[in-house]
């Protein structure tokens, strides 16, 4: 699990410095100015992340299945290795879906205005700068990143339901633990995937709330998942029991 979440916490450092650094500044700045190949890159790193922070959470729905379903069979499954691989394919399906948002970009005639109504870079708010019919690529968007979304949120949510099943058959204090973990897991994969099924499965239609709920998931998800999983977390509560209790002491000494 810490494997998995090793990975996570890159995927959220990386989804999020992708945007915010670049918010911040234009927000401070009178003149807010991107170049077009900085905007490529910035829409390249930000589906790269974020597909690749939707890749790890089913990783970790199929390490919890094997864990919670197949324990005296977990370290032969989940071995090194096999998680690894695992990692490497997911770091190269989230370049293939990366340079397929690149390739739908650069394939747009852009000859009119050049103001984007976001505050940051997406292929969404591009298609509105195209000087040539967009319903196609609208229709490759859906395909591609709200196919992505949706049909992970559901894979998701349905091993949850198998783990959750299964845990009928579990001692108390397994169930307990077990359901700790899988309920990190079930709030951090809703607070991710129902912004991006918003945004991502309807493109040709925008509504005033957007930019906020993308803030949401662009920032504030990111921020949240490290106290989803902290909290959540025995191991870390019972740390962080003991950092208080030595810090009491040293100052009842002093």
């Amino acid at each position: 699990m810490y494997f998995f979440l090793f990975y996570l916490s890159l995927s959220d450092t990386c989804f999020s410095t992708s945007i915010a650094p670049r918010t911040l500044v234009d927000a401070l700045s009178e003149k807010t100015t991107i170049s077009f190949s900085e905007c490529i890159i910035q829409v390249f790193t930000f589906h790269f992340f974020g597909c690749l922070e939707i890749f790890i959470l089913i990783l970790m729905a199929v390490d919890r299945y094997v864990a919670i379903c197949k324990p005296l069979h977990y370290m032969t499954i989940m071995s090194h290795r096999v998680c690894s691989v695992l990692v490497a394919v997911a770091w190269v399906g989230s370049c293939v879906h990366s340079l397929a948002q690149i390739f739908l970009a650069l394939c747009l005639p852009f000859c009119g205005p050049n103001e984007i109504d976001h505050y940051f870079c997406d292929l969404e708010p591009l298609l509105k700068l195209a000087c040539a019919d967009t319903y196609v690529t609208n229709l490759l968007l859906v395909s591609n990143s709200g196919a992505i979304c949706t049909v992970s949120f559901v894979v998701l949510m349905f091993s949850y339901v198998i783990i959750l099943h299964s845990l009928r058959n579990h001692s108390a204090e397994g169930r307990r633990k077990a359901l700790s973990t899988c309920i990190s897991h079930i709030t951090v994969v809703i607070l991710f995937f129902g912004p991006c099924i918003f945004i991502y499965t309807r493109p040709a239609t925008t509504f005033p709330m957007d930019k906020m709920i993308a803030v949401f998931y662009t920032i504030g998800t990111p921020l949240l998942n490290p106290l989803i999983y902290t909290l959540r977390n025995a191991e870390v509560k019972n740390a962080m029991r003991k950092l208080w209790s030595k810090k009491l002491v040293s100052d009842d000494r002093r």
